[in-house]
C-alpha cells in the first residue's frame, strides 16, 4: 500500500508551504512543507528559497521514509484513508512514535474503531487539535469521498493533477532543478532527480 494522491494532498494542505526559509515555533530553520536540516539535504539556512517544484520534490523525498515506516508497522490490511491518515500522523509525530502508537497497536489487533479514536491521543499542543481531528475523520472513512485537512475547514481537499506522490510513477517526472538555492543545494536537486529516475527504472 502507498500514499494515495488524495492522502498526499491532505497532508500537503496540513503542512502548508513556504518557499523562503523561516524559523518555526521553536526557532528551527524550516522551508517548504516542514523541511528542516535534520531531515537531510538541503541544509536550511537564512535566505534559502525554493521554487514550488523544488518544494514539492523535497516534500516527496522527505515523506517517503514515513510512508515506508507506516507500511512496515501495519501488520493487517487497512482502508486507504486509514493508511493515509497514519502517514500524516507519522510525518507530524515521527516514525518511531507512530510505529509504537495506540493507533497502530489497535489496528494490528483488528480493532479499527478504537484505532481511529486513538488519533486524538496526540492532540497537544492545542494548535494541533484541528489537524488531529481531521486525520481522525479521514481514518474513519471506509473509502474516499470527501476529506478535510482539518476539522472545521471550509473546503475539502482535492488531489491536484500533477502532484508528486511519495513513490513517483510517471517517467522522467522532474526536470533539472534551478532557483536560488546555493550550489550545494543545486547539486542535491540533481541527485534527487537521478534517484527518482533510478527507483522508477528498478521498481524500488
Amino acid at each position: 500500500m502507498d500514499l494515495s494522491p488524495l492522502g498526499h494532498a491532505a497532508l500537503a494542505a496540513r503542512e502548508g508551504c513556504r518557499l523562503r526559509a523561516y524559523r518555526d515555533s521553536v526557532g528551527v530553520w524550516t522551508i517548504g512543507r516542514g523541511h528542516t536540516s535534520a531531515a537531510g539535504p538541503p541544509a536550511v539556512t537564512e535566505g534559502l528559497t525554493l521554487t514550488q517544484a523544488e518544494a514539492d520534490a523535497l516534500f516527496a523525498a522527505d515523506l517517503a521514509p514515513y510512508v515506508a515506516a507506516v507500511r512496515a508497522a501495519l501488520a493487517k490490511p487497512v482502508p486507504q484513508p486509514f493508511f493515509d491518515a497514519c502517514c500524516s500522523l507519522g510525518f507530524n509525530i515521527g516514525q518511531a512514535n507512530v510505529a509504537q502508537s495506540a493507533v497502530v497497536r489497535r489496528a494490528n489487533a483488528g480493532d479499527l474503531p478504537r484505532a481511529v479514536d486513538a488519533f486524538l491521543l496526540w492532540d497537544r499542543p492545542a494548535a494541533i487539535r484541528a489537524r488531529r481531528q481531521g486525520e481522525r475523520d479521514q481514518a474513519a472513512l471506509p473509502a474516499y469521498g470527501t476529506v478535510y485537512a482539518r476539522r472545521g475547514d471550509p473546503s475539502p481537499v482535492r488531489a491536484l493533477e500533477g502532484s508528486i506522490p511519495a513513490a513517483p510513477e510517471r517517467p522522467d517526472p522532474l526536470a533539472p532543478m534551478t532557483g536560488t538555492a546555493n550550489a550545494a543545494s543545486e547539486s542535491w536537486w540533481l541527485r534527487l532527480r537521478d534517484a527518482i529516475r533510478h527507483n522508477m527504472q528498478t521498481g524500488a
